[in-house]
């Protein structure tokens, strides 16, 4: 899978990046090879988001896909 990454530079030093198909998935570096392994690290911890998979709703259903 790839993701697009918008970096911006902060005035003061260093960059901070969004990563817009995940909402709320952000991070910062003070060099862009650091920004880079910080972002990779958001969106694995992003993706790897435990949620309560007990479905009450006779009509649903959990399946898990990979991209």
């Amino acid at each position: 899978m790839k993701l697009k990454v918008i970096i911006h530079k902060v005035e003061e030093g260093g960059f901070w990046a969004k990563v817009p198909a995940i909402t709320g998935c952000v991070s910062q570096g003070e060099t862009k090879e650091e920004l880079r392994e910080n972002v990779l690290e958001a969106i694995e911890g992003c993706l790897d988001v435990e949620f309560d998979t007990d479905i009450t709703d006779q009509n649903s259903e959990i399946i898990e896909i990979a991209v």
